[in-house]
C-alpha cells in the first residue's frame, strides 16, 4: 500500500504521533511515498506539491494539531483537495476532556473533505501545550483568586504535560493498522 504522510506539528506533538505512524508502516513493511511537513500557511507552491503527491497514494494520513477547535487553514485546504482518496486522520489538542470531546474536533476537521473521499479512521489525543499558556492561566488565576475554571485550565496544562505518551503513541499506531487494514 502506498501511503501519504502529511504533518502539520506546532509543537512536536503531531509530530511524535506522525513518528509512531511510520514506525506502524514500517513494521507492516509499508513506507509513506511522501513524508511532508506542511506549514500552517502553505504557499500556493507547497500546497500544490503536498496535494499533488499525496494523490498519488492509495491512502492518505494527515496530522493536525487542533486549532480552535478544529485544524489549521493550511490542512483545511490540503483536506479539501482530497477528492476520491482513503484519509486516516490524526491530531493533537491541549484539551483532553474525552473521546467525545476529541470526536467533535475530528468531525469538524473531516468537513474539510470531498464528499468523494473516504474518512478511514482518526485518532486524537491530548499533547502538551507552550509555557506561555500555563502563564496565561496563572495570570487569570493571580486575577481572580479562587476562580474555578482558572484552576481547572491550569490543572488540564499540567495533565497535557505527559502527552503524547507511549500509550497514545500505540494508540494512534494501532489505530492507523486497523483503518487502512494492512
Amino acid at each position: 500500500m502506498n501511503i501519504a504522510l502529511i504533518t502539520n506539528s506546532k509543537s512536536g506533538n503531531t509530530a511524535q504521533l506522525a513518528q509512531a505512524l511510520r514506525e506502524a508502516f514500517a513494521a507492516s513493511g509499508s513506507a509513506p511515498i511522501c513524508d511532508i511537513e506542511l506549514p500552517d500557511a502553505p504557499d500556493v507552491a507547497q500546497l500544490e506539491d503536498a496535494s499533488s503527491r499525496a494523490l498519488a497514494a492509495d491512502a492518505v494520513c494527515v496530522g493536525f494539531w487542533c486549532d480552535k477547535g478544529s485544524c489549521t487553514e493550511g490542512v483545511a485546504e490540503l483536506l479539501e483537495r482530497m477528492d476520491g482518496k482513503r484519509v486516516f486522520l490524526f491530531g493533537t489538542c491541549g484539551f483532553g476532556g474525552s473521546q467525545e470531546y476529541f470526536d467533535q474536533i475530528v468531525a469538524r476537521v473531516a468537513e474539510h473533505l470531498p464528499q468523494t473521499a473516504e474518512l478511514a479512521g482518526a485518532f486524537m489525543c491530548q499533547g502538551k501545550m507552550g509555557t506561555g499558556i500555563r502563564a496565561r492561566y496563572e495570570a487569570m488565576l493571580a486575577k481572580n483568586p479562587g476562580d474555578a475554571r482558572a484552576q481547572a485550565l491550569i490543572d488540564n496544562f499540567d495533565a497535557a504535560l505527559a502527552h503524547p505518551n507511549a500509550t497514545d503513541l500505540e494508540a494512534a499506531a494501532s489505530s492507523v493498522v486497523r483503518a487502512l487494514n494492512f
